[in-house]
C-alpha cells in the first residue's frame, strides 16, 4: 500500500485532574524528522512517543505538539511560610534602617507580600509521572491511528494518479516505437546522404575510422534503446506500486531514470512526430515526478 507523506490529526483526553491535547502534522521530507513539542517534567514521554513514531513512519517531516493542562484543586495556591518569614525579616531591617536615617516608609499590604517571589507556591504535591505518562501513551493511539489512515488515504489517492500517469507514459511509449518505424523510409534516406558526405572525404582515410563513423550516425538516429527502457521503467514502477513497503525513495531514483531516456529520445528524433512524443513524455513525466515527491 502506498502512503502520502502528508497528513494532520488532532485529538483530547484526560486523566484524573490532567488534561491534554495533540496536535501531529506531517509534510514532505528526504527522510524521517521528528520535532517534537512536549512538557519536559513527565519523565520518560519523549523517547516513548519518538519509538512509536519511528516504528510506523519511514519518511517524512513529522510535528508532534502535546499540551497538557491541569484541573487539579489539590495544587490551589499556598503560602510558602519559610520565604514569608525571611522576606518578613527583610522587611523589618529595612524599617528599621528607615527609621534611624529619618526616612518615612509607605506601608505594605498583604498583597504586596503575595507579589514577591516565592511567597505563593501553587505547585501540586503530585510528584510521580509515571501513570499519567502512561494514560498519555495510550491515549495517543487515537489521533495516531488517524494520522495513518490520512496518510493511507491520500496514498490511495497518489497511487491512482501515478498509475493512470504510468498508462499515459506506456501509451507514448508505443506511439514513439510507432514513429520511429514509421520514420525508418526517412532516415535511411538521411544515413545515405551522411554516408555520402563520409565517402566524399574520405580519400587517403583509414578504413577502420570510416566504419566507426558510420557506426556512429546510425546510433545517434536510433531510438530503440530509449523505447526499450521506457518500456522497462514503466513495467518497474508498476511492480512499485503493487509493494506494501515505503517506495518513495525507489520511485524517485526511477522518475529520474524516465526523465533521462525522454530528454535522450527528443535529442535522436530528427523528426517532427517522433520530437512531439517526446515532448509529450517530458511533460507527463514531470508531472509524475511532482506527484512521487509525496510518496512516503
Amino acid at each position: 500500500m502506498l502512503n502520502s507523506m502528508t497528513a494532520f490529526a488532532s485529538g483530547k483526553g484526560a486523566f484524573g485532574p490532567q488534561s491534554w491535547t495533540w496536535e501531529l502534522r506531517s509534510v514532505n521530507g528526504k527522510g524521517l524528522d521528528l520535532r517534537l513539542r512536549l512538557p519536559d517534567w513527565i519523565e520518560g514521554l519523549e523517547p516513548a512517543l519518538r519509538a512509536r513514531l519511528s516504528s510506523c513512519l519511514a519518511r517524512g517531516n513529522i510535528s508532534l505538539g502535546l499540551r497538557v493542562q491541569s484541573e487539579d484543586r489539590a495544587g490551589r495556591l499556598a503560602v510558602n511560610e519559610a520565604a514569608l518569614d525571611d522576606i518578613l525579616a527583610a522587611m523589618a531591617r529595612v524599617e528599621a534602617r528607615a527609621q534611624e536615617t529619618g526616612v518615612t516608609l509607605a506601608p505594605s499590604t498583604p498583597a504586596d507580600l503575595v507579589a514577591m517571589r516565592g511567597v505563593l507556591d501553587s505547585s501540586t504535591t503530585e510528584t510521580e509521572t509515571g501513570p499519567l505518562r502512561d494514560a498519555i501513551l495510550a491515549d495517543f493511539e487515537a489521533p495516531l491511528a488517524d494520522f495513518l489512515a490520512m496518510r493511507a488515504a491520500e496514498g490511495a489517492a497518489l497511487a491512482t494518479i501515478l498509475s493512470d500517469q504510468l498508462d499515459q507514459i506506456a501509451s507514448l511509449t508505443e506511439q514513439a516505437a510507432q514513429a520511429a518505424e514509421t520514420r525508418r523510409a526517412e532516415m535511411a534516406g538521411i544515413l545515405r546522404t551522411q554516408l555520402a558526405r563520409v565517402m566524399d572525404n574520405a580519400d587517403g582515410a583509414d578504413a577502420g575510422r570510416i566504419a566507426q563513423e558510420l557506426a556512429l550516425i546510425a546510433v545517434k538516429s536510433d531510438v530503440t534503446e530509449e523505447i526499450d527502457r521506457l518500456r522497462a521503467h514503466v513495467a518497474a514502477a508498476r511492480a512499485l506500486l503493487a509493494e506494501s513497503a515505503p517506495i518513495g525513495r525507489k520511485l524517485d531514483f526511477l522518475s529520474q531514470e524516465f526523465n533521462r531516456e525522454a530528454n535522450t529520445l527528443c535529442s535522436k528524433a530528427q523528426n517532427t512526430a517522433l520530437t512531439a512524443i517526446g515532448l509529450d513524455l517530458k511533460a507527463v513525466i514531470d508531472q509524475m515526478r511532482e506527484q512521487v515527491q509525496n510518496v512516503e
